[in-house]
């Protein structure tokens, strides 16, 4: 050996060597380069930053999502109140809790023509909640039905065809609640013949009060959004009011002998709406979120999210889904055959999920308290 660098041809081992660090030097350097993910924060329920749901738009815009997940509107109010603004980038919210958004300052105006409204089925483009007049401030992106959840060993679908079967004495101890007061009382209102559930007088008020209380001994707990998974799951409630597809359908795809039906005194609708927080520093990227899932690919993606299915405002949405999960579309009923979600919707058998109109909603929520108390 020589002190000379050894030759492969033309070149040399200390050229080797050195591209061969350039090589491993090159990655890390690159890695370096790219920028890092922007950060947008979301205020949702449950699933909306999931993968399955947010990666597309991630990658594509070099976008990371930081949840912070709540269960309830009025949980979702007592969050934004104790946080600074521009804590939340985009915020999801149901329709009857946008206005109280807005009132307090808490959302930010959009604007109109920044969205395919076109593209949603009429009912829809203005729909309650997401306008004040004519300024927009959040845009519904899915929505669901409410009606009688329950285990389908145990009942048919003709016994659950009112809500009189919560009061079915075999179901002593098995009838459970989702934890909140809107659905729940809203369905005892209509049982009580309420055609608007929410907007009662006091005669009607007290009639509701009373009708609910005697349920109490059949109710064997109230859940919050794992556990009223689980007591379906196993059995331990038979029952369960306050809820619909949106977790018996999660449920029937692991097997769960379960389903939700809209019975003869008609079903509730659940609105989910996103907004952009107010005092972001990233509203651009917040309403681009918004367009893309509130575009017919992210409208699939919704109506299909792993953490609970929903319908979707979307006709052209409708369409891609029947084309790339016509089983889904059917079961949801998102399809354009008679009896769809939409005829539903048309027939009045479905009434919108709202805050209480002659009474406050601090009042609603007191009764709420006292009943689980009882």
């Amino acid at each position: 050996m020589t002190g000379k660098n050894l030759v492969c041809g033309n070149v040399t081992r200390r050229a080797i060597l050195a591209g061969g660090a350039a090589m491993l030097a090159t990655p890390m350097l690159g890695r370096r380069a790219m920028a890092a993910p922007t950060e947008l924060t979301m205020l949702a329920w449950f699933g909306h930053a999931e993968p399955d749901v947010v990666a597309e738009f991630e990658a594509e815009n070099n976008v990371k999502f930081v949840p912070k997940y709540y269960s309830g509107g009025d949980n979702m109010m007592g969050l934004i109140s104790q946080s600074p603004p521009g804590t939340f980038d985009v915020i999801l919210s149901d329709a009857e809790y946008v206005q109280g958004l807005n009132a307090a300052g808490y959302i930010e105006e959009m604007d109109p023509a920044d969205y395919d409204l076109a593209d949603y089925f009429p009912e829809f483009q203005k729909f309650p909640g997401n306008w004040d007049g004519d300024k927009l401030f959040s845009l519904i992106t899915r929505f669901g039905f409410l009606g009688v959840s329950y285990n389908t060993d145990a009942l048919t679908e003709k016994e659950v065809d009112s809500y009189n079967v919560y009061w079915d004495p075999k179901l002593q101890g098995k009838v459970g609640h989702y934890d909140w007061h809107l659905p729940n009382l809203g369905q005892i209102s209509l049982l009580n013949g309420n055609s608007k559930p929410y907007d009662i007088d006091e005669a009607a008020w007290e009639a509701l009060k009373a009708k609910t209380l005697s349920l109490r001994p059949n109710v064997g707990g109230f859940f919050d959004y794992g556990g009223t998974f689980a007591s379906l799951k196993n059995g331990q409630m038979l029952v369960m009011a306050g809820i619909g597809d949106w977790i018996t359908g999660v449920l029937q795809k692991s097997g769960a002998k379960v389903a939700s039906h809209i019975p003869q005194e008609g079903g509730l609708q659940f609105s989910e709406c996103f907004c952009i927080g107010k005092g972001t520093q990233k509203y651009e990227l917040a309403k681009k979120w918004i367009q893309y899932i509130t575009s017919a690919r992210g409208q699939v993606k919704s109506a299909q999210m792993e953490a609970y299915p929903c319908l979707i405002p979307n006709k052209k949405g409708w369409e891609l889904l029947n084309q790339e999960n016509p089983a889904e579309a059917k079961r949801q009923g998102m399809t354009f055959e008679p009896g769809n979600a939409m005829d539903l919707i048309r027939e009045g058998r479905i009434k919108f999920r709202e805050w209480p109109v002659q009474q406050d909603l601090e009042t609603w929520n007191d009764f709420w308290t006292e009943y689980k108390g009882a």
